[in-house]
């Protein structure tokens, strides 16, 4: 079943110029510019671009929140605007810089007024509460308000209070942002089991590429507005066609040697470890590979992709 449907969806802003002491102009600016887009149920998917790319403009008409410019989005089968009531049932937001917490209440106060707004019966939301407490390991800091939470705390309540009501589509728009890697690699793990458990489709957008590469399956990479790639991680790095490393652990130490194709980059413990540098529009890892068995016994390998982050600024150079 389809989730997030959208087809052409813009969205517009007028922006006015001073051009002279009595004088301004309008202009007009084309934040989201006819994107067209699926997410079906239970899919993984990373919403990904830099500052002004159209990202949270894309995500408030995705909820409802802003109305389109033109074209056409529905959400859970829902149309966000007319029916944004039965459609807040359905979906669960976490904007990183905003919150849906009762600043001077207790945690666990918040969980029970959320539970009220989505009309749970008592008993459900109590069992409901007490399993994202223990999931998402709350306990210690339920009965402290709001504004006295750390951020790493305050962000696994925000988690929370998003998936009281099980929503069938969680938004997370920057969760991690500010977050240690502890507290980071915690509220990852639990939205991977979240995902796995109960099937929750999962929209999220983020400068942290760490946080793609663990929850996401398939990648949207948006820029002024446009989608300029949508397709599985693995695909992005294969489009985005930079240099690989690999790295060759001989069973003895070996002399320098060098390989077609290739550029040596490294030569470690008298040889026995020796890397490697190419580009997969010359050659592969398969081959490197070969060659360097027939140079001696190879008792490990290694391939370095390119960092998430090279591919996307390389993707962006290519778009503009």
């Amino acid at each position: 079943m389809t989730i997030i449907e959208t087809e052409d969806l813009s969205r517009e802003f007028i922006v006015r110029r001073k051009t002279g002491r009595f004088s301004r102009t309008k202009q007009v600016v084309a934040a989201v510019d006819r994107i067209s887009c699926t997410v079906s149920e239970g899919e993984s998917v990373g919403y990904i671009g830099a500052n002004g790319a159209g990202k949270s403009t894309t995500i408030k008409m995705i909820t409802g929140i802003l109305v389109p410019s033109s074209g056409r989005v529905t959400t859970c089968g829902l149309h966000p605007v007319e029916q944004r009531k039965a459609l807040a049932r359905q979906i669960g937001v976490v904007f990183g810089q905003r919150t849906q917490l009762w600043w001077d209440l207790p945690l666990r106060e918040s969980f029970t007024i959320l539970g009220a707004i989505h009309r749970l019966g008592r008993q459900a939301a109590s069992d409901r509460i007490d399993q994202l407490i223990a999931e998402l390991d709350l306990e210690g800091f339920l009965d402290t308000p709001v504004r006295q939470l750390s951020l790493g705390q305050r962000m696994r309540g925000e988690v929370a209070a998003a998936l009281v009501h099980r929503p069938r589509l969680l938004i997370l728009d920057e969760p991690t942002i500010g977050l240690d890697m502890i507290s980071k690699e915690r509220l990852r793990q639990f939205l991977l089991t979240e995902r796995a458990e109960r099937g929750t489709t999962l929209l999220l957008t983020t400068h942290d590429m760490g946080d793609i590469e663990r929850l996401c399956e398939r990648v949207l990479v948006v820029d002024r507005g446009r989608i300029v790639h949508d397709g599985p991680l693995a695909e992005l790095r294969r489009t985005v066609a930079l240099d690989r490393t690999v790295v060759i652990d001989y069973a003895d130490p070996q002399p320098p040697h060098d390989i077609a194709d290739t550029e040596r980059v490294g030569y470690e413990v008298d040889g026995l470890r020796q890397s490697y540098r190419f580009h997969p529009e010359r050659t592969t890892a398969a081959k490197v590979l070969a060659e360097a068995s027939r140079l001696g016994e190879v008792r490990d390998l290694t391939l370095r992709e390119p960092a998430i982050e090279d591919i996307v600024r390389t993707l962006y150079g290519r778009a503009r």
